[in-house]
């Protein structure tokens, strides 16, 4: 399934695995790839109402991850 913002692109492998680290990069990444702030505030809600491995399928939900 494609994410709803192919063009933006994050890089978590190898990176800090903590759930607000990975939400920030996220956020940033949406952010500088001209996401609007209603749908990055939508992410951020969406990523906060699970657990760890929900945040995980949001992100890939979202944007291309690596």
């Amino acid at each position: 399934m494609e994410p709803k913002y192919p063009d933006v692109h994050v890089k978590l492998v190898g990176a800090d695995g903590n759930a607000f680290a990975i939400m920030a990069r996220v956020q940033k990444a949406m952010r500088l790839g001209g996401v609007p702030k209603v749908d990055r505030d939508a992410f951020l809600a969406e990523a906060m109402s699970g657990d760890y491995n929900h945040l995980l399928q949001t992100c890939l939900r979202w944007v291309d991850c690596e």
